[in-house]
Order: C-alpha cells, then structure tokens, then sequence
C-alpha cells in the first residue's frame, strides 16, 4: 500500500471515529460492500455473499472477514486489524468481546449504542445483534463518499475511457438481425477483455422498446428499416470505480419527430450544464432540485410528457450514490462532486431518447469525462 493512499484511508476511518464520538455511538458495523471498499481500498468482496464486516470503535479498527481472505487482507489493508470469523463463533459474540477490549468490560453492556447501517443488514443479522446490543442505531455515512478526492476521480474518468471505447466497438456490431441480447454481449465481452467489469446490467433497446427507460435487454431483433432508435445505456467498473453513459443513435435517416426528439434531449442537457456553469461563475450555491427544473421545464415547454426518472445521480464506487438530481431532493453542488446529467423524452408505441454524460464539479466549472460524440449520430 503506497504512502499516500494508506494516509488517505486511515484519515477516512479517523474521520469516522469523530463521527461516532460526535453522535454519541461506541461503535458502528459497517456491512455495505461500498462503504468497506471506501475504507479498506480493497473492492473484491461480493455483494451478493457477506463476505466481511467492518467493527470501528471510537479507538480502534478492525475488519471482520472469513479465512480464505487471510492473506490478502494482510497484504492489502495493513491499517486494519484482522479478525477472522467462522461459523464456530456468532459474530455477535465478536463484536462485544473487541468492544470490552477497545473500551472496557464495565462499559459494555446491553445499553451500548451501536450503530448499523440499516439498508445494508438482514433482518436475521438485526435480530442476531438484538440478542447483545439493545441499543441499535441507524448510522449513515453515505455522505461522507459524496465528495471524491484527485485519486476518486482519476479512477472514474479511466472507466469513461474506457466506456467511450466501447461505444466505438459496440456501434460498429450493430447490423440487422442482430439481437438486443447480442448487442449488449458484444458491449460487455469488449470492456471484460479490457480487465474491467460493468457497473451495472446494460440497457440495449431497439425500436419502440426504448420508450421504457430500464427496458430488459431480450430477443428483439434489430430490423433493416430505416428510423430505427437504438438506446444503449451502459457503465464500465474500473479499479472499483464506475461509469455510466447513454447514447441514442439511428439506423437510416430520422424523420422529422425523431430528429425534434433528439434535438429537445440535448439541448435540456445543454441548459442544465449552462446553468450549473453559471452558478459556478457567480459563487452562488447550486441546488440539485433546481438543476432538474431546468431541463425538466424545457422539456415540458416543448410539448413532451415530462422525465419519468431523476435528471441524474452521484456516482462513485457505486453507480447510484449521493448527490441526487430530482424535483424533491435537497442535495447541493459541491466541487469535487462527479454526477450524471441524463435527461430523457419517452413516448409509448413509438421510442425515446436518453443522451446521459458524467461531469466533475471543478472550481472554474464542468468537465465531462465522457466524451462519445452527441452529435445526432446515423448508423
């Protein structure tokens, strides 16, 4: 582990700690794989098995982990002590004897307020720590990942690269009698040869099926007509980081309402980036529910049914984090924020449109990191 990245993961658990103190809890076990990724620097534990825990203390840190993760651990997160767990010993009876350690045997008792967090645990975990901690918690440290460091960033514009790459491969496999199935094979085989992973399950949507915004990926068949809308929705995941894009391209000329439908979703997106750019210039603070008005109202002023999903969202080692870009949020912009901006137009029984980049709040304003063209694109 270099110097300068131990620094900046042990200054995250220290931060954590004052938390802690801060909210009155003794302790917090962290179970969200993101959230021990952010903590650890380490991002390989799945999240459909319960592979590790974190335990903080106000004092001390450790992480909770089975035997077959011994050794990299060792290796990997050096600023944490290493508790192994097995089926032998309920990890409830773990936490309070590393709690009368890190604190005291007379100040551990049933009482003691240990934080959780809420949507990442079982309701047999819950009810498992139940049985020694009374006082259980909601602790939230979803926030504290909000704000991405030089390192943060530099990982995510490497999965944009990336992702652009891909959209230059994908693009070229589309051909009539090809499949939306196939397609998003052809997309995810070329970022999976590039030793990367995707963020999240890839949207690829022909025709009058891209009038769903998450439509499911299945059999359709692209057809040799011309003024086709091909929507294509997809994120790579890099050295844990993610990225997201949407383009929607056409196959043969576009007619008129299709080219109106383009040419509202950009522009939206345009306004929206206009306006946080002026707010950047002017000092003055930038709500996320505003930003969303903005491209929204546009949108809606030209006569079409208003987005059906948040302009946009924070992203990180998550795909969907903190801040949220939505009517009823109460995010604000800060520098080093990196979020999508994403506006859409569907219209049933006939296609929609979704142009979606990446943006980094920097002091002097906006940088894109995903730089696939917008220009209305005819395959």
């Amino acid at each position: 582990m270099g110097n300068e990245r131990k620094e900046v993961l042990e200054n995250r658990i220290k931060k954590l700690q004052l938390d802690l103190a801060a909210q009155n809890f003794e302790a917090v076990l962290i179970s969200s794989v993101a959230h021990i990724a952010y903590l650890t620097g380490y991002g390989n534990f799945s999240k459909e098995e319960r592979d590790a825990y974190l335990f903080i203390t106000q004092k001390e840190a450790f992480i909770l982990t089975h035997s077959i993760y011994t050794e990299v651990i060792k290796s990997q997160v050096k600023h944490l002590t290493l508790v192994e767990i097995s089926r032998r010993e309920p990890v409830r009876k773990i936490l309070v004897n590393l709690l009368k350690k890190s604190l005291s045997p007379r100040k551990v008792g049933r009482n003691t307020r240990l934080g959780i967090e809420e949507d990442h645990l079982t309701v047999a975990e819950y009810r498992a720590l139940q049985k020694e901690f009374r006082n259980i918690d909601n602790f939230d440290m979803s926030l504290s990942r909000i704000v991405k460091n030089n390192l943060e960033i530099e990982n995510i514009r490497k999965a944009c690269h990336l992702g652009d790459e891909a959209f230059l491969h994908v693009i070229k496999k589309i051909k009539p009698g090809i499949a939306e199935l196939e397609l998003v094979f052809e997309l995810e085989n070329y970022i999976r040869k590039s030793r990367a992973d995707i963020s999240f399950k890839t949207i690829v949507a022909f025709g009058k099926n891209s009038a769903y915004p998450h439509h499911q990926a299945g059999l359709t068949k692209f057809e040799n007509t011309p003024g086709q809308i091909i929507l294509m929705d997809f994120g790579v995941k890099l050295n844990s980081y993610c990225s997201d894009m949407t383009r929607t391209v056409f196959f043969g000329k576009p007619s008129t309402k299709q080219e109106k439908l383009y040419e509202t979703v950009l522009e939206a997106q345009k306004k929206a980036v206009d306006f946080i750019n002026s707010k950047i210039k002017s000092g003055k603070a930038i709500k996320c529910a505003e930003v969303d008005k903005i491209a929204r109202g546009f949108i809606t002023q030209k006569g079409y049914p208003s987005i059906p999903h948040s302009l946009g969202h924070g992203i990180g080692l998550e795909v969907h984090e903190h801040p949220t870009l939505s009517p009823k949020s109460k995010d604000y912009l800060q520098e080093g924020m990196v979020f999508s901006i994403e506006p859409g137009i569907y219209i049933p029984n006939f296609g929609g449109v979704r142009i979606e980049d990446l943006f980094v709040y920097e002091s002097n304003g906006l940088i894109q990191t995903t730089k696939s063209s917008k220009n209305l694109t005819v395959i």
